[in-house]
């Protein structure tokens, strides 16, 4: 769990100083009609198991809100690309 916590922290901190392109903007092209090259497809998975694996480790109604609504600011404000070369089924 603090592996998770502490990619959450890494994530914020490199937000905000640069424009980057989201989980949220890939959905975006995706959703518009877009082709998505295999690189983003692949970030587009490995953020949806990252996600169901944080969410499904959380213990009560609480702790799962408060995560669900960190997982919304990881999609709409980390650069997909972090999501390439990690590992992301096993955390």
């Amino acid at each position: 769990m603090d592996l998770k916590n502490d990619f959450l922290s890494i994530l914020l901190n490199k937000a905000g100083k640069q424009s980057v392109e989201s989980i949220n903007d890939l959905r975006d092209k995706e959703f518009s009609g877009l082709k998505l090259s295999p690189e983003e497809r692949f970030a587009l998975s490995n953020y949806d198991r990252y996600r169901i694996a944080v969410l499904n480790a959380q213990s009560d109604k609480e702790k799962f809100h408060y995560k669900y609504r960190q997982l919304q600011v990881i999609a709409n404000l980390s650069d997909w690309r972090e999501f390439i070369g990690r590992e992301f089924s096993r955390q």
